[in-house]
């Protein structure tokens, strides 16, 4: 194999691709990644059995080939060479980098070794990058990170025609997003559960253009711009959770976003661990306190409009944060029925696309 590849191009392909590298390999092979040079160009693969992860780059391949390099060492001499175009020869077990005056030799690993990857599933639908990227940071917020109940660390995704929804939990606070996109199929409805952890890094790094998203055969898709991700699928099973989110909402409050993510922030540095914010609402503010115990005590009123009885109520700061974040208009409307029930976070839109609900804790 002989290739030579322009330096920034091939430092952010293998970038992309070594973000999916098993941190514990169950073979010393899937820590590598595997380099496929033919006409055209380059094809950089990674596969731990669960994800997989492909990256085309064009470059002038004088003699194709095949070889795996072990993968987070070619990340980082990638990164740090000069910039100049980077030429990458083959031989025996040696696949040798040259860079200007940089030159520097790795063993590689045994191509035979190297799992078959798992082939793109059927497209489902495609939708802007920008638009997918905001929708699963928006969602998988919720999801837990504890494995003990894999049903709470993936996103359901829920197709229906050119209707998509997200949502995650974590049991303590649900997050939803339905977004719109453009289905292959007219009419179309499929389920999926995938690892938040996984559709959370693939939605950062696929922004730029349009991302198609494919499922079948147990896994799910998602490719853009050269650059294709694959991932197992988890069990379908996941709570109904468009029913919490439709409850009858007595007490409604609007305020704006910014200064109140601020001022939760500000209050927040003096509440001790697993400690409250509490929310004061009267008809033309609402008050923001915290602390009280051995740090001291903090608080900062700002503006509302309050539709319904004034009441006291009280979140997990970052709870509360989370799902502040991911609102995408000026105002945030709270949904709310007493001081001991979920409270409803949503743009300040008669349809919100998001939708966050979050457990309140009992006052002292």
């Amino acid at each position: 194999m002989k290739f030579q590849v322009d330096r920034d191009v091939l430092a952010d392909a293998v970038a992309w691709c070594a973000r999916s590298l098993p941190g514990r390999p169950a073979v010393p092979v899937l820590s590598g990644i595997m380099l496929e040079a033919s006409d055209g160009g380059v094809t950089l693969s990674v596969f731990d059995y669960d994800v997989s992860a492909r990256a085309f780059v064009e470059a002038d391949v004088a003699e194709p080939g095949t070889a795996v390099i072990p993968g987070r060492v070619l990340a980082e001499i990638t990164k740090s060479l000069p910039g100049e175009p980077v030429e990458i020869v083959t031989a025996g077990g040696e696949a040798v980098l040259t860079c200007g005056s940089t030159e520097f030799g790795l063993l590689t690993l045994p191509v035979d070794d190297f799992p078959t990857l798992p082939a793109m599933p059927p497209a489902a639908g495609s939708v802007g990058g920008g638009v997918f990227a905001a929708a699963v940071g928006q969602v998988a917020v919720a999801a837990s990170r504890d494995n003990s109940l894999p049903m709470l660390t993936g996103v359901r995704v829920d197709v229906d025609d050119v209707d998509v929804s997200l949502a995650a939990t974590d049991r303590y606070r649900i997050a939803a997003r339905d977004f719109l996109w453009h289905p292959e199929t007219s009419g179309q409805r499929l389920s999926a559960m995938v690892p938040a952890r996984v559709i959370a890094d693939v939605a950062r790094s696929l922004r730029a253009g349009e991302v198609t998203v494919g499922f079948g055969d147990g896994i799910a898709g998602f490719e853009c711009a050269g650059r294709s991700t694959t991932v197992r699928l988890m069990d379908e099973q996941f709570i109904d959770y468009r029913s919490r989110l439709s409850d009858e909402w007595p007490i409604t409050a609007v305020l704006k976003v910014a200064p109140f993510v601020e001022a939760v922030k500000r209050v927040a540095l003096v509440a001790e661990r697993h400690t409250p914010v509490r929310l004061s609402f009267t008809r033309s503010q609402v008050l923001v306190q915290a602390g009280g115990g051995d740090i001291g005590r903090g608080a900062e009123a700002l503006p509302a409009e309050l539709d319904g009885e004034e009441l006291q109520i009280a979140f997990q700061p970052h709870f509360l944060l989370d799902g502040l974040a991911g609102v995408e208009t000026e105002d945030v409307r709270l949904n709310m029925a007493s001081p001991t029930r979920p409270v409803l976070v949503t743009d300040h839109d008669d349809d919100p696309a998001f939708r966050y609900l979050v457990m309140s804790l009992r006052l002292a």
